[in-house]
């Protein structure tokens, strides 16, 4: 079995209880790197998160859970006095999502600059593929960013294949030309970009879908358009992929860019082409946008997702 491994953070998640009166919330987890090591071992790949936990009741519920979903937990950190983060979730009438967090101290944040470290991230040489977005690297100080970019290319050099999720949000870089700087230092650094125009655009406003993409110096880059739509660049030759149209309606956007990412390497590790692999993408995300929260039910999960002729072979970098 493939093995990857999901470098982030997981928090507490608060939403809207249904049919309940306002102001009234249901308890949860989530975090967009969990979301994708959540559908990846759904989706037959070996999925193991890396992360900082504190020790308390809510921190043993996280992890419980999470192997319950078939998770490795073997690299989650566990920190005395420490807790989770904590988010809660406002949806529109049309299912778009707006985040409040508090999460300043949270343990996830100190997991580079751990006793624990140095064998956490000499591990990362034995997975086949690294996953993590910039609310990852968001997480970390500058100090800790290099040790994790260290650690990138020498698991690259093992044979690992990172992939990089632009996913944005505009709190955790209060100056931009970093979040520039880091941004240009993982897509320089990975195998696999997964991109979006509304991550990138508040980054570079006003530039064309050729113009983000050319930002980006990888072999194989998707670039998720504002419509159910996307680019597939590989080898700096563009293949637009249209998504077919979500027929249910859409209630909570939350963790489709995860779905996607989850389905796209799960297909890619199963042998797929990065064609096929983001059709499958755009296929996850659209059922579980038709669902409230970031983890749809088991029963809900769309079957022969990745594409039946591939699962013998693996996929060629």
């Amino acid at each position: 079995m493939s093995k990857v491994a999901c470098i982030g953070e997981c928090m507490v998640e608060l939403k809207q209880a249904e049919g309940a009166e306002a102001g009234l919330y249901s308890r949860g987890y989530g975090g967009d790197t969990l979301n994708t090591a959540v559908y990846l071992a759904r989706l037959g790949a070996g999925a193991d998160y890396i992360t900082a936990l504190g020790d308390d009741r809510l921190s043993d519920e996280m992890i419980a859970g999470w192997a319950a979903e078939g998770v490795g937990t073997a690299h989650v950190v566990r920190l005395p006095a420490k807790l989770p983060g904590l988010y809660m979730i406002e949806t529109d009438d049309k299912g778009e999502r707006r985040f409040f967090h508090w999460r300043d101290s949270a343990a996830a944040r100190s997991l580079m600059d751990l006793p624990e470290t140095p064998e956490i991230l000499d591990a990362l040489a034995s997975y086949d593929v690294i996953y993590l977005s910039a609310i990852t690297l968001s997480l970390y100080s500058p100090e800790g960013r290099a040790r994790l970019f260290a650690a990138l290319n020498r698991a690259r050099d093992n044979g690992a294949r990172f992939a990089f999720d632009t996913n944005f949000r505009a709190r955790g870089w209060p100056d931009l030309d970093v979040a520039r700087s880091v941004f240009q230092e993982a897509f320089t650094a990975a195998d696999i970009v997964l991109a979006s125009t509304e991550d990138l655009l508040p980054l570079y406003p006003g530039v064309t879908n050729e113009a983000l993409l050319a930002r980006i110096p990888g072999a194989e880059v998707v670039l998720k358009l504002s419509e159910p739509a996307s680019i597939v660049r590989l080898e700096g030759v563009p293949y637009p992929i249209k998504a077919k149209p979500v027929e249910a309606p859409v209630v909570d956007t939350t963790a489709a860019g995860d779905s996607f990412a989850a389905a796209y390497v799960a297909a890619r590790l199963a042998g797929a082409d990065p064609l096929e692999a983001a059709r499958a993408g755009h296929r996850l995300a659209g059922v579980v946008v038709c669902h409230p929260g970031a983890i749809i039910p088991r029963a809900e999960m769309p079957s022969g997702l990745i594409p039946n002729h591939v699962h013998s072979r693996k996929a060629s970098p």
